[in-house]
């Protein structure tokens, strides 16, 4: 096991800055993802630490010792690729023992290590199949088992599921997460997919444009995102935003637009002050807003009206598309017993209390 350490990294691609001033300490054992959308960088940090990639200006340390002029091979690392990376002639033994027999360890110690992992991965019984002979998931313990074979410092995960159906995917996301409390070796892991992001790491790295904009753990990224990127690509389905102006009225101060006229809370009033007559962005998440027949009396100031335009019923919860009167649409996360028609209209109301504001220009979070 060992820490790894990012300071400063830059990665240019000619004229293309695919990774700007990315500094970052991973702990010992910690799993850290890095999550964004494609074209973030993401990968491009991975294939750096792996040494797949040469970076531009800054320095990379595995445990302490920098690692930008070792090479791929020298820096005891194991990366699971996204497309497996199998070889197809060989059986599953052979694609799993292939890295050990380059060390020319003993065939009866690469014997050994081999059939522990496959027992570990329960593939026992693929050890004799050729990649083709496989299923997805399957090939997906294999690369695996070819990654822990090597027994390495730090593993690399380059979007090891998104070639799996999606239950599939949550089964493996459970199985990784155990093999990781049991080998305790650090990892990092690169998804674009935020679901994978809140379930599977220690902490996220929030990525766009080359850029980290947030790293905290799953749920402070979730609840206190620093600005408005991250609290919509965090979150499924992602936050709402409607645009609107900080007025005052009776010494209270609201949120209005076209549509709505929104109390702000008490012990968040004094952050908003400055923002009087000034344009903002309410965020509110799909669960934050709630049917008005739910709230108190004391909660009508937080209400709105709206129509519904689309019930998706889930089981456990239906999620609820609503228009506003002037086009603005929202997704409201409600209890799927609430009997809701398509074009009747509704009151609704804002948990305001668990609302985001976002300064217009900057896009920073006021609260």
């Amino acid at each position: 096991m060992a820490k790894v350490r990012l300071k400063d990294v830059t990665k240019t691609f000619g004229r293309v800055l695919a990774v700007k001033d990315f500094t970052l300490d991973i702990r010992d054992g910690e799993f850290i993802i890095m999550v964004g959308p494609s074209g973030c960088g993401k990968t491009t940090t991975l294939r750096a630490i792996a040494g797949l990639e040469t970076i531009t200006s800054g320095d990379i340390f595995i445990g302490d010792q920098s690692v930008i002029n070792v090479a791929p091979k020298d820096r005891d690392v194991a990366m699971v690729f996204q497309n497996y990376a199998l070889y197809p002639h060989m059986n599953v033994y052979r694609n799993m023992a292939f890295c050990l027999k380059l060390r020319k360890l003993p065939k009866q110690e690469i014997d050994r290590i081999v059939k522990r992992t496959a027992d570990l991965l329960g593939i026992g019984e693929l050890l004799e199949r050729k990649p083709n002979e496989l299923s997805g998931g399957q090939r997906q313990r294999v690369a695996l088992g070819r990654a822990i074979v090597r027994d390495p410092e730090v593993f690399l995960f380059d979007e090891p599921l998104s070639n799996l159906d999606a239950k599939l995917r949550i089964t493996m996301r459970a199985e990784l997460l155990d093999l990781h409390q049991r080998l305790e070796t650090t990892a990092i892991y690169v998804t674009h997919d935020q679901m994978e992001a809140m379930t599977m790491g220690d902490r996220i790295v929030v990525m766009n444009e080359g850029l980290i904009q947030q790293v905290d753990t799953p749920q402070n990224v979730y609840d206190h995102p620093v600005n408005k990127y991250v609290a919509g690509f965090i979150g499924s389905p992602s936050m709402n935003f409607i645009e609107g102006v900080v007025m005052k009225k009776n010494g209270d101060l609201y949120i209005r637009n076209e549509d709505l006229n929104l109390k702000i809370p008490d012990d968040k009033a004094r952050l908003v002050e400055k923002y009087h007559d000034k344009e903002v962005v309410l965020g509110l998440r799909p669960e934050h807003i709630a049917d008005a027949q739910s709230f108190k009396e004391s909660d009508l100031e937080t209400g709105f009206k709206a129509s519904v335009w689309v019930v998706e019923p889930l089981g456990s919860e239906q999620l609820v598309h609503i228009k506003l009167e002037h086009g603005d649409s929202f997704i409201a996360r409600l209890d799927p017993q609430l009997e809701l028609k398509t074009g009747e209209t509704v009151e609704f109301a804002a948990r305001m209390n668990l609302a985001h504001l976002f300064d217009k220009e900057t896009e920073d979070i006021i609260f």
